[in-house]
Protein backbone atom coordinates (compact mmCIF):
# COMPACT_ATOMS: atom_id res chain seq x y z
CA UNK A 1 0.00 0.00 0.00
CA UNK A 2 0.78 3.78 -0.90
CA UNK A 3 0.40 5.32 2.09
CA UNK A 4 1.96 2.87 4.62
CA UNK A 5 5.29 2.94 2.72
CA UNK A 6 4.53 6.83 2.58
CA UNK A 7 4.81 6.94 6.56
CA UNK A 8 8.04 5.33 6.20
CA UNK A 9 9.60 7.32 3.64
CA UNK A 10 8.83 10.08 5.91
CA UNK A 11 9.81 9.05 8.68
CA UNK A 12 13.34 8.16 7.16
CA UNK A 13 13.24 11.43 5.96
CA UNK A 14 12.86 13.67 9.58
CA UNK A 15 14.95 10.75 11.41
CA UNK A 16 17.84 9.68 9.64
CA UNK A 17 18.21 12.44 6.53
CA UNK A 18 17.16 15.27 9.54
CA UNK A 19 15.46 16.94 6.60
CA UNK A 20 14.48 20.46 7.52
CA UNK A 21 10.26 20.49 8.34
CA UNK A 22 9.62 22.76 5.23
CA UNK A 23 11.83 20.19 3.32
CA UNK A 24 9.93 17.10 5.14
CA UNK A 25 6.53 18.92 3.84
CA UNK A 26 7.37 19.74 0.48
CA UNK A 27 8.79 15.73 -0.33
CA UNK A 28 4.85 14.89 1.39
CA UNK A 29 2.99 17.22 -0.58
CA UNK A 30 4.64 16.11 -4.22
CA UNK A 31 3.99 12.44 -3.05
CA UNK A 32 0.46 13.05 -1.93
CA UNK A 33 -0.02 14.50 -5.42
CA UNK A 34 1.61 11.68 -7.05
CA UNK A 35 -1.07 9.01 -5.05
CA UNK A 36 -3.73 11.03 -5.90
CA UNK A 37 -3.12 11.24 -9.24
CA UNK A 38 -2.32 7.44 -9.58
CA UNK A 39 -5.65 6.59 -7.81
CA UNK A 40 -7.76 9.14 -9.61
CA UNK A 41 -6.02 8.02 -13.26
CA UNK A 42 -5.45 4.29 -12.90
CA UNK A 43 -6.95 3.40 -9.82
CA UNK A 44 -3.29 2.54 -8.66
CA UNK A 45 -2.23 1.57 -5.29
CA UNK A 46 0.49 -0.61 -5.04
CA UNK A 47 4.01 0.63 -5.68
CA UNK A 48 5.08 -2.09 -7.61
CA UNK A 49 2.49 -1.55 -10.36
CA UNK A 50 4.03 1.93 -11.43
CA UNK A 51 5.77 2.66 -14.30
CA UNK A 52 7.61 5.44 -16.00
CA UNK A 53 4.58 5.85 -18.37
CA UNK A 54 2.12 6.90 -14.88
CA UNK A 55 5.25 9.00 -13.52
CA UNK A 56 5.74 10.84 -17.43
CA UNK A 57 1.36 10.92 -17.38
CA UNK A 58 1.92 12.95 -13.78
CA UNK A 59 4.36 15.24 -15.10
CA UNK A 60 2.35 16.26 -17.63
CA UNK A 61 -0.17 17.36 -16.24
CA UNK A 62 1.31 18.83 -13.95
CA UNK A 63 3.21 21.10 -17.06
CA UNK A 64 -0.44 21.40 -17.98
CA UNK A 65 -1.13 23.72 -15.04
CA UNK A 66 2.20 26.08 -15.93
CA UNK A 67 4.23 24.80 -13.11
CA UNK A 68 8.09 25.44 -13.47
CA UNK A 69 10.46 23.09 -14.93
CA UNK A 70 12.18 23.92 -11.62
CA UNK A 71 9.57 22.69 -9.50
CA UNK A 72 8.56 19.41 -11.97
CA UNK A 73 12.48 19.11 -10.93
CA UNK A 74 11.66 19.08 -7.52
CA UNK A 75 8.79 16.73 -7.70
CA UNK A 76 10.92 14.43 -10.06
CA UNK A 77 13.25 14.36 -7.23
CA UNK A 78 11.09 13.30 -4.79
CA UNK A 79 9.71 10.51 -6.00
CA UNK A 80 13.20 9.35 -7.39
CA UNK A 81 14.14 9.84 -3.49
CA UNK A 82 10.82 7.79 -2.05
CA UNK A 83 11.97 4.93 -4.85
CA UNK A 84 15.21 4.88 -3.80
CA UNK A 85 14.16 4.18 -0.38
CA UNK A 86 12.16 1.80 -1.88
CA UNK A 87 15.07 -0.03 -3.47
CA UNK A 88 17.02 0.21 -0.66
CA UNK A 89 13.81 -1.44 2.08
CA UNK A 90 14.00 -4.60 -0.78
CA UNK A 91 10.02 -3.34 -1.76
CA UNK A 92 10.72 -2.97 -5.51
CA UNK A 93 12.82 -4.23 -7.91
CA UNK A 94 13.61 -1.10 -9.93
CA UNK A 95 13.51 2.83 -10.16
CA UNK A 96 11.07 3.91 -12.82
CA UNK A 97 12.61 7.10 -12.77
CA UNK A 98 15.33 6.44 -14.04
CA UNK A 99 13.77 6.37 -17.18
CA UNK A 100 13.04 10.08 -17.19
CA UNK A 101 15.01 12.97 -17.85
CA UNK A 102 15.00 15.91 -16.04
CA UNK A 103 13.12 19.76 -17.27
CA UNK A 104 15.74 21.84 -18.79
CA UNK A 105 15.77 24.91 -16.86
CA UNK A 106 17.04 28.14 -17.06
CA UNK A 107 20.85 28.94 -15.11
CA UNK A 108 19.72 30.67 -11.95
CA UNK A 109 23.10 32.30 -10.42
CA UNK A 110 23.11 32.77 -6.59
CA UNK A 111 22.11 36.48 -5.36
CA UNK A 112 24.41 37.42 -3.10
CA UNK A 113 24.95 41.04 -1.31
CA UNK A 114 28.20 43.19 -2.32
CA UNK A 115 31.14 42.94 0.62
CA UNK A 116 30.22 46.83 1.28
CA UNK A 117 27.17 45.72 1.66
CA UNK A 118 27.25 43.39 4.42
CA UNK A 119 30.00 45.27 5.95
CA UNK A 120 27.57 47.94 6.75
CA UNK A 121 25.04 44.91 8.12
CA UNK A 122 27.53 44.37 10.75
CA UNK A 123 29.39 47.32 11.61
CA UNK A 124 27.01 50.25 10.94
CA UNK A 125 23.26 48.95 11.64
CA UNK A 126 21.81 49.38 15.22
CA UNK A 127 20.52 46.30 16.03
CA UNK A 128 19.88 47.23 19.88
CA UNK A 129 21.63 46.48 22.98
CA UNK A 130 18.11 44.28 24.85
CA UNK A 131 18.62 40.84 24.38
CA UNK A 132 16.09 40.44 21.31
CA UNK A 133 18.81 43.30 19.95
CA UNK A 134 21.33 40.74 20.58
CA UNK A 135 19.55 38.00 19.00
CA UNK A 136 18.83 39.61 15.62
CA UNK A 137 22.03 40.86 15.09
CA UNK A 138 23.92 36.94 16.03
CA UNK A 139 21.15 35.41 13.05
CA UNK A 140 22.30 37.60 10.85
CA UNK A 141 26.25 37.31 11.59
CA UNK A 142 26.23 34.09 11.89
CA UNK A 143 24.48 33.42 8.85
CA UNK A 144 26.84 35.33 6.60
CA UNK A 145 29.85 34.54 9.22
CA UNK A 146 29.54 30.74 8.52
CA UNK A 147 27.29 29.96 5.31
CA UNK A 148 25.25 27.30 7.75
CA UNK A 149 21.56 27.13 6.66
CA UNK A 150 18.43 29.12 8.61
CA UNK A 151 17.53 25.49 9.87
CA UNK A 152 21.38 25.00 10.61
CA UNK A 153 20.97 28.02 12.73
CA UNK A 154 17.65 27.26 14.14
CA UNK A 155 19.08 23.66 16.02
CA UNK A 156 22.45 25.40 17.44
CA UNK A 157 22.85 24.05 20.90
CA UNK A 158 25.08 25.72 23.51
CA UNK A 159 27.56 22.70 23.49
CA UNK A 160 27.86 23.13 19.79
CA UNK A 161 30.22 26.64 20.59
CA UNK A 162 33.77 24.86 20.70
CA UNK A 163 35.36 28.21 22.17
CA UNK A 164 38.71 27.13 23.15
CA UNK A 165 39.23 26.11 19.20
CA UNK A 166 37.30 29.24 17.82
CA UNK A 167 34.65 27.35 15.81
CA UNK A 168 31.40 26.01 15.85
CA UNK A 169 29.74 22.60 15.06
CA UNK A 170 26.83 21.90 12.56
CA UNK A 171 24.56 18.97 12.49
CA UNK A 172 24.29 19.13 8.72
CA UNK A 173 22.05 17.07 6.05
CA UNK A 174 22.70 13.58 6.58
CA UNK A 175 23.13 13.72 9.91
CA UNK A 176 26.89 15.11 9.21
CA UNK A 177 28.74 17.02 10.71
CA UNK A 178 31.60 20.02 9.81
CA UNK A 179 33.16 22.63 12.23
CA UNK A 180 33.30 26.18 10.72
CA UNK A 181 35.73 28.69 12.23
CA UNK A 182 34.39 32.02 13.47
CA UNK A 183 35.84 34.86 14.70
CA UNK A 184 36.96 36.25 18.09
CA UNK A 185 34.42 39.23 17.98
CA UNK A 186 31.06 36.66 17.23
CA UNK A 187 32.68 34.58 20.25
CA UNK A 188 32.50 37.73 22.58
CA UNK A 189 28.88 38.87 21.36
CA UNK A 190 27.86 34.59 22.03
CA UNK A 191 29.27 34.99 25.76
CA UNK A 192 27.68 38.14 26.05
CA UNK A 193 24.47 36.69 24.45
CA UNK A 194 24.24 33.53 26.56
CA UNK A 195 24.71 35.90 29.70
CA UNK A 196 22.22 37.82 29.16
CA UNK A 197 20.22 34.92 27.85
CA UNK A 198 20.77 32.62 31.12
CA UNK A 199 19.39 35.57 33.37
CA UNK A 200 16.29 35.71 31.61
CA UNK A 201 13.09 34.10 34.02
CA UNK A 202 12.97 31.56 30.97
CA UNK A 203 15.49 29.77 29.14
CA UNK A 204 15.81 27.10 26.68
CA UNK A 205 19.57 25.86 27.51
CA UNK A 206 19.73 23.17 24.88
CA UNK A 207 19.53 25.66 21.74
CA UNK A 208 21.51 28.34 21.39
CA UNK A 209 19.41 31.42 20.38
CA UNK A 210 16.28 31.95 22.13
CA UNK A 211 13.19 34.62 21.66
CA UNK A 212 13.02 37.10 24.77
CA UNK A 213 10.07 34.63 25.76
CA UNK A 214 12.82 32.15 26.54
CA UNK A 215 11.17 29.81 23.91
CA UNK A 216 13.62 28.74 20.93
CA UNK A 217 13.92 30.30 17.29
CA UNK A 218 11.29 29.51 14.74
CA UNK A 219 11.62 29.67 11.06
CA UNK A 220 9.23 32.46 10.07
CA UNK A 221 11.26 34.39 12.92
CA UNK A 222 14.73 34.14 10.99
CA UNK A 223 13.11 34.57 7.66
CA UNK A 224 11.44 38.04 9.19
CA UNK A 225 14.40 39.53 10.96
CA UNK A 226 17.02 38.84 7.86
CA UNK A 227 14.36 40.27 5.49
CA UNK A 228 14.12 43.42 7.94
CA UNK A 229 17.88 44.29 8.35
CA UNK A 230 18.85 43.30 4.64
CA UNK A 231 16.43 45.41 3.33
CA UNK A 232 18.07 48.14 5.44
CA UNK A 233 21.37 47.63 4.29
CA UNK A 234 21.25 46.11 0.18
CA UNK A 235 19.03 46.94 -2.49
CA UNK A 236 18.55 42.79 -4.00
CA UNK A 237 14.96 41.91 -4.29
CA UNK A 238 15.63 38.39 -2.59
CA UNK A 239 16.20 38.92 0.99
CA UNK A 240 15.91 35.51 2.92
CA UNK A 241 18.97 33.60 4.86
CA UNK A 242 19.98 31.47 2.02
CA UNK A 243 21.30 34.92 0.20
CA UNK A 244 23.68 35.58 3.73
CA UNK A 245 24.52 31.67 2.42
CA UNK A 246 25.51 32.88 -1.13
CA UNK A 247 26.94 36.16 0.33
CA UNK A 248 29.58 33.61 2.33
CA UNK A 249 30.44 31.04 -0.60
CA UNK A 250 31.02 34.17 -2.78
CA UNK A 251 32.86 36.09 -1.08
CA UNK A 252 35.37 33.91 0.26
CA UNK A 253 35.86 32.61 -3.41
CA UNK A 254 36.09 36.54 -4.65
CA UNK A 255 39.49 36.70 -1.95
CA UNK A 256 40.94 33.44 -3.05
CA UNK A 257 39.80 30.38 -0.92
CA UNK A 258 40.08 27.06 -2.46
CA UNK A 259 36.49 25.90 -3.58
CA UNK A 260 37.04 22.58 -2.09
CA UNK A 261 37.58 24.40 1.39
CA UNK A 262 34.01 26.54 0.42
CA UNK A 263 32.52 22.67 -0.27
CA UNK A 264 33.37 21.94 3.39
CA UNK A 265 32.62 24.62 4.87
CA UNK A 266 28.72 24.67 3.22
CA UNK A 267 28.78 21.06 3.52
CA UNK A 268 27.66 20.16 0.46
CA UNK A 269 28.00 16.74 -0.44
CA UNK A 270 29.63 17.23 -4.14
CA UNK A 271 31.87 19.62 -5.48
CA UNK A 272 29.24 20.16 -8.44
CA UNK A 273 26.71 22.06 -6.14
CA UNK A 274 29.54 24.31 -4.69
CA UNK A 275 30.76 25.03 -8.62
CA UNK A 276 27.69 27.56 -9.21
CA UNK A 277 29.84 30.02 -7.14
CA UNK A 278 32.81 30.40 -9.64
CA UNK A 279 29.91 31.85 -12.12
CA UNK A 280 29.74 34.73 -10.07
CA UNK A 281 33.49 34.85 -9.59
CA UNK A 282 33.56 34.47 -13.53
CA UNK A 283 31.66 37.55 -14.27
CA UNK A 284 33.56 39.50 -11.36
CA UNK A 285 36.75 38.70 -14.00
CA UNK A 286 35.22 39.91 -16.88
CA UNK A 287 33.97 42.99 -15.20
CA UNK A 288 37.99 43.47 -13.83
CA UNK A 289 39.21 42.25 -17.16
CA UNK A 290 37.25 45.34 -19.35
CA UNK A 291 38.04 48.21 -16.94
CA UNK A 292 41.75 46.71 -16.72
CA UNK A 293 42.63 45.72 -19.78
CA UNK A 294 44.05 48.30 -22.62
CA UNK A 295 41.97 45.78 -25.13
CA UNK A 296 39.33 45.14 -22.70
Amino acid sequence: MFDNHLIDFLQYLKLEKRYSPHTHMAYKRDMESFIGYLAQEYAINEVQLVSHFHIRGWLATLKESNISARTLNRKLSSLSAFYKFLLKKGLVTKNPIRKLHAQRTPERLPVYLKETETDFLVDEIDFGNDFSGYTDRLICELLYATGMRRNELQELREKDVEWGGSQIRVLGKGNKERLIPVSNSILDTLREYLNMKHQLPEYNDKYLLNLSSGKPLYANYIYRIVRKYLSMSTTVKKKSPHVLRHSFATHLLNNGANIQAIKDLLGHSSLAATQIYTHNNIDKLKEIHKHNHPKG
